[in-house]
């Protein structure tokens, strides 16, 4: 087995010794008195006992040495070196930076330091280097307890053993909120007031020290804070964060002030409803607010929305307005003259002046009471007073009447409000079923005669239609009628004309011929009475010479044979003795002649009869 060199057995010890150094050499330099502090920590001292002088213990009530007594020591050893502090005389605890994130704060409590002050619950703020200068903590009268200064975000180095660190969260209020502040600490409020006025130079209630040094009030505050980042200690305030207060569009704030100093009513004598006051004094502001974004502590100031628009309210069931102000209004039921009771549905359109809008929350303290304590009782009252002066069917006839009353009525009864009555309109009326049964029996049959009467007035308007179109049909005949009638009279008069001219002719020469025939008459008639005389003669001495009934057979029998009758008939009867049946000759010739003329007589009017013809426009003719 080979040996080791001495050289080798030297090198191994050494590098031993080295590592061993190196791992106790901390160790071997505290036995030394020496402390090494890290880059990151500080060492916090307590020291057991002390040898020699004359502060060997601690005061009374005292949690730190301030100078050099035994026990935990107010000055606390930086990162480094340093010497003197024995082991058996002095513990080191290394503590590590205290780091405050972004959005933190530190809460501090203090373990030693003067007693609190009466009436305060926080320590207050003194010029400590953040808490970390123990020594000038209490140099400047530092005060035991939870203190009212905060660390803000950052790294410190601090005696955790003096003073305990919680970290709270930063306060932030969004865009459009505010943050309603309870104090604390502070003055006791004023008996009668519910919250602290506004105090100025206290950097929005981060500094609370100086709040309560310009006489700050605990509890709750008048001011508000808006959006932002705070370092608030959340043992001196908290705060609540609320929307901020919005008027709307055709809407005025009236804003109802529980804090302030008393102020004198505005509004004069004439209003004794209730005071008014000038803004920041407790009471109802005389000036609303117009539309828009308020920050305004709801705690303390109440802000009615105030409609500037019209504001219409349904008196209906199950109708309301997107306002809600109707939600408890419904159908006025009322009784009529004649017994019967109806529903009626009932519209009020109302407006309420900007500047009389003070006026109304003064007197009711919102719209809502407005509608419940005086429009509703007014317009149902009314509307049951007047249905009770007329029957259902005099209601529903003179509804635009009664509209109109009502409206009349109604804004002058608002007038005293501060109300603008704008109108009123009457919805539906519902009448009992049984009436309406009837009214309804009477309009159809009503309507059923309209009917009835526009059916036949379509009947003769349609007969009027067929006559006018036979009529145009005709037309064209009628004109060729009317034409002919023209040309008929037309030749007719001609006719006439030439009748009369042929007649006048005729006269003048049937004037002529009379004269001549009276002429020639004369003569002849002298003539013929002559030759006459001397025929007579003549047939005298004729008849004188034979029989009268002989004479006449000759003269008879002459005047038939001139005629072309026969004179001897086709058959002839002669009697037993030697007669013609008994009779003369002459006799059976005037027989045969009557019987053969009444044969042709009566040949002839048959003859006429199938021979006549009528001509149109005259009259028959044979």
């Amino acid at each position: 087995m080979p040996s080791i060199s001495n050289t080798a057995i030297m090198w191994i010890s050494i590098v031993v010794g080295a590592i061993v150094l190196i791992a106790c050499y901390k160790l071997l330099l505290r036995l030394f008195g020496v402390i090494i502090v890290p880059e990151d920590s500080i060492g916090i001292v307590n020291k057991r006992f002390v040898i020699f002088g004359a502060n060997k213990t601690l005061p009374d009530g005292e949690v730190v040495a301030m100078k050099g007594e035994a026990g935990l020591q107010a000055d606390t050893l930086p990162p480094g070196l340093h010497f003197l502090y024995w082991p058996w005389q002095y513990t080191i605890r290394f503590q590590g930076f205290i780091t405050i994130d972004d959005d933190k704060i530190g809460i501090v409590e203090a373990r030693g330091g003067n007693a609190l002050t009466n009436g305060r619950v926080l320590a207050k703020q003194v010029d400590c280097d953040s808490f970390q200068d123990v020594r000038k903590f209490l140099g400047n009268g530092g005060q035991r307890g939870p203190q009212i200064a905060v660390i803000p975000p950052g790294t410190y180095r601090i005696n955790t053993e003096f003073f305990s660190i919680n970290p709270a969260s930063v306060l932030e209020i969004e865009d459009n909120k505010v943050g309603i502040v309870t104090v604390k600490d502070g003055e006791p409020l004023t008996t009668g007031e519910i919250a602290g006025k506004e105090i100025a130079g206290h950097n929005m209630f981060q500094e609370g020290e100086k709040f309560i040094i310009a006489g700050g009030h605990r509890g709750l505050q008048e001011q508000v804070l808006l959006a932002g980042r705070y370092f608030i200690n959340p043992r001196f305030a908290t705060v609540d964060t609320v929307d901020m207060t919005t008027v709307p569009i055709a809407n005025v704030g009236v804003v109802i002030a529980y804090v302030g100093e008393t102020g004198v009513d505005v509004t004069g004598d004439h209003f004794k409803h209730g005071n008014m006051v000038k803004k920041g004094q407790k009471g109802v502001w005389v000036d609303p607010l117009d539309p828009g974004k308020y920050a305004i502590n709801i705690l303390t100031h109440k802000v009615e929305a105030v409609p500037t628009a019209n504001i219409v309210l349904n008196w209906a069931n199950g109708k309301t307005e997107a306002h809600n102000l109707d939600k408890n209004l419904s159908t006025i039921t009322v009784r009529s003259a004649d017994g019967f009771t109806f529903n009626l549905d009932v519209s009020q359109i109302i407006h309420i002046p900007r500047a009389d809008a003070p006026k109304v929350i003064a007197r009711f303290g919102s719209v809502a009471n407005l509608v419940t304590q005086v429009l509703e009782p007014t317009i149902g009252n009314y509307f049951r007073n007047t249905a009770q002066n007329s029957d259902v069917i005099d209601f529903l006839k003179h509804r635009t009447a009664r509209q109109e009353e009502a409206r009349a009525a109604i804004a002058k009864a608002l007038q005293e409000y501060n109300v603008v009555a704008v109108d009123t309109l009457i919805g539906d009326i519902n009448p009992p079923a049984e009436l309406m049964k009837t009214l309804t029996d009477r309009k159809i049959a009503e309507q059923a005669k309209v009917t009835y009467d526009t059916q036949k007035l379509a009947q003769v308007t349609r007969q009027e239609l067929e006559e006018a179109t036979a009529r145009a049909n005709t037309q064209a005949r009628v004109v060729d009628a009317e034409r002919q009638v023209a040309i008929k009279t037309f030749e007719a008069n001609a006719n006439i004309e030439q009748a009369k001219g042929t007649a006048a002719a005729k006269r003048v020469e049937a004037d002529a011929e009379g004269y001549r025939v009276t002429t020639i008459g004369n003569a002849e008639g002298g003539k013929i009475e002559v030759i006459g005389l001397a025929e007579a003669k003549v047939t005298k001495a004729k008849i004188d010479s034979m029989e009268a009934n002989n004479y006449a057979a000759i003269k008879v029998a002459e005047a038939l044979a001139g005629a072309g009758i026969k004179l001897v008939p086709d058959v002839m009867v002669v009697g037993g003795n030697g007669s013609n049946g008994g009779g003369t000759l002459v006799d059976v010739l005037l027989a045969n002649t009557i019987r053969d003329q009444l044969t042709r007589a009566a040949s002839k009017t048959e003859a006429e009869k199938t021979t006549t013809t009528v001509e149109p426009g005259k009259p028959a003719s044979k």
